[in-house]
């Protein structure tokens, strides 16, 4: 199995078979993300060399694999009929799949359109993990996400109605100082109109090599401290009114909130509420991370 430039997949998929489709993003301009900046460009790999891949992880693990993991970092831009080929052959190969993953950003999914992800649906694609980050349309233009809230929806909806299991991606603190407000409640609202099967919290750390840690080092964007994202994260959790998973799966986040919405929803707000009355010094410290 062969494996070109940085591989990430979500903690969720730790168990996972991973067999890369794609080598970098397609877009690559948000300005938090580190991954491919200055790194490779995209590209979807050869149709022969995945099904080549497969066919060895077939061979090494035999009909085991119970998830696979397609990176890289928007493999849902892969041409569709080359991702469907892909997953009709890893079903077959691995007959006790219980899941097929991929990333993808709103933007691609939105230009596939309900047709093609439904074709996707068939071939056996069952999850998608997709960076909402914010349904605030200022923060999504200011970090360059390269989908309006609109749009975000609109693509999450699409996700859904294909019969595709979809995680939601939530950055806290990614709308600042200024912007925390506002993000919690258009973010909840997003996912209102989404109904996403979970929403998977991650907390904004900068990045070495980003725009955004450039903002963050003159002075031009203000973070959170850690009772702010807890602010924020109490209001994100009291505005989200349908049912979904919340995840806290992140080495990022202050606190791991986990749960499911409406029936655990005042034990995490309780959480929530009592670790802030904890001292600001016990939580981790301001860094900048490097991956």
């Amino acid at each position: 199995m062969r494996y070109e430039g940085p591989i990430y997949r979500p903690p969720s998929e730790a168990d996972s078979l991973l067999i890369q489709a794609t080598v970098g993003c397609p877009y690559n301009l948000c300005t938090f993300c580190l991954v491919y900046k200055g790194s490779v460009k995209f590209k979807v790999r050869p149709t022969a060399e995945i099904m080549a891949d497969l066919e060895e992880a077939r061979r090494v693990h035999g009909d085991r694999v119970r998830t696979l993991f397609l990176p890289a970092g928007n493999t849902i831009a892969m041409p569709t009929e080359a991702l469907a080929q892909v997953c009709r052959r890893a079903r077959r190969l691995f007959p006790r799949l219980e899941r097929l993953t991929v990333y993808g950003s709103s933007r691609y999914i939105y230009r596939k359109g309900p047709e093609q992800l439904r074709v996707l649906a068939e071939a056996g694609l069952s999850r998608l993990h997709v960076g909402l980050e914010s349904g605030d349309d200022e923060v999504l233009a200011r970090i360059k996400k390269g989908a309006t809230a609109p749009e975000q929806v609109a693509a999450g909806r699409m996700v859904r109605e294909a019969g595709i299991e979809l995680n939601t991606y939530v950055m806290l603190g990614i709308g600042g100082q200024e912007r925390t407000g506002p993000h919690a409640r258009a973010t909840a609202a997003a996912i209102n109109e989404i109904r996403p099967e979970a929403v998977r919290l991650r907390t904004l750390v900068p990045k070495v090599r980003t725009p955004l840690l450039a903002d963050v080092l003159e002075g031009r964007f203000q973070m959170l401290a850690p009772h702010q994202v807890l602010a924020e994260t109490l209001a994100l959790l009291k505005a989200i009114t349908v049912p979904t998973l919340i995840a806290s799966d992140h080495y990022t986040n202050y606190l791991n909130v986990a749960g499911r919405l409406p029936q655990d929803r005042d034990a995490m707000l309780g959480a929530l509420e009592e670790a802030l009355k904890r001292d600001e010094g016990t939580f981790r410290p301001f860094f900048i991370g490097t991956q």
